[in-house]
């Protein structure tokens, strides 16, 4: 059972649906999106920046906002609403030192008045950054890049019912679920070095004191005999960390990509992108958790399913 709710201003619609409605949320660079069919009613009356509130089984799934709606001569209007992270596609230029990715966030949050739920402390401290004509998404993204490559931590934003939240990835494992064999339709399953792989890590620094250029290497020999030399090369300005950033891309980077897409698997609310899931395809030899990428929910009548994009390594 599912219930949506549109509010504009004082007033509450629970408008008829016609066919399916659709949630679809994106791990990075994307807000989260509902997509639904109402049938025309002259006492249905919303307009665009109306609230809109979608529950499962009186469990709360998407809070968000009218950005655009369609209609035609069969008296259907169709509806695209976004949740908070919509507003992540404005630009906007921040310069600042000493900062944490979680600081950023809150900033970005506090600057454009938006709601904060949990935000995880990203702890690793950015040294300086100038950012002019980005998006939002773009910042804070570029800080969560950096925390990655040197802590080797990796955070997820989302949406979380209308409250902005930052998570560590280890903290969103789906427990008790396993897609794949059983759950899915039909999958298409990829491995690759072509993506972001890379067995040989070249930070050079610029030593205006010397004026001599700092190279530091790390690699590994057993990779480079399999696959050849894959580089990764990078100018860094902050040597401090500069050793552990180095192993810490190496750790990284150092893999066969795997990339899988399930389709229609039997639907479960808990998954969302930014999610991990056990995926098992014995086919395949695949037993381990992988990373939600993209999550498209389809509800419709009594039925629910999801596609999932997902990722992981070898």
């Amino acid at each position: 059972m599912y219930n949506l709710i549109i509010y504009n201003k004082h007033t509450e619609y629970h408008p008829l649906i016609e066919g399916q409605v659709v949630w679809e949320t994106v791990r990075m660079g994307n807000p989260g999106k509902l997509i639904f069919n109402v049938v025309k009613d002259e006492n249905l009356k919303f307009e665009e920046g109306n609230v809109v509130v979608f529950r499962v089984d009186s469990k709360d799934i998407f809070f968000g906002y009218v950005f655009a709606k369609e209609t035609s001569k069969d008296e259907i209007i169709k509806v695209t609403a976004y949740d908070q992270l919509r507003y992540f596609m404005n630009k906007e230029f921040y310069n600042y030192e000493n900062k944490t990715a979680s600081w950023v966030l809150k900033k970005i949050i506090s600057d454009f008045q938006l709601e904060a739920g949990k935000i995880d402390d990203t702890g690793y401290v950015i040294p300086s950054r100038i950012q002019d004509d980005k998006t939002l998404f773009d910042i804070v993204y570029d800080a969560l890049d950096l925390t990655l490559i040197n802590s080797g931590k990796l955070y997820v934003l989302f949406d979380d019912f209308g409250k902005l939240a930052l998570k560590d990835v280890e903290n969103m494992k789906v427990p008790d679920l396993v897609v794949g064999d059983e759950r899915s339709q039909d999958y298409n399953f990829k491995t690759d070095i072509d993506s972001d792989t890379y067995n040989k890590i070249k930070l050079v620094h610029e030593n205006d004191e010397s004026g001599k250029r700092e190279r530091y290497e790390v690699i590994d020999s057993s990779t480079i005999k399999q696959w050849g030399v894959l580089q990764y090369y990078e100018k860094v300005v902050d040597v401090s960390n500069v050793k552990h950033k180095a192993d810490t891309l190496l750790k990284l980077k150092n893999r066969i990509n795997k990339t899988l897409q399930l389709k229609d698997c039997l639907g479960d609310t808990r998954v969302r992108a930014g999610s991990s899931v056990m995926t098992l395809l014995t086919d395949l030899g695949v037993s381990q958790y992988m990373l939600v990428e993209r999550c498209k929910h389809v509800f419709s009548n009594d039925e629910h399913f999801m596609t999932l994009d997902l990722r992981g390594a070898i």
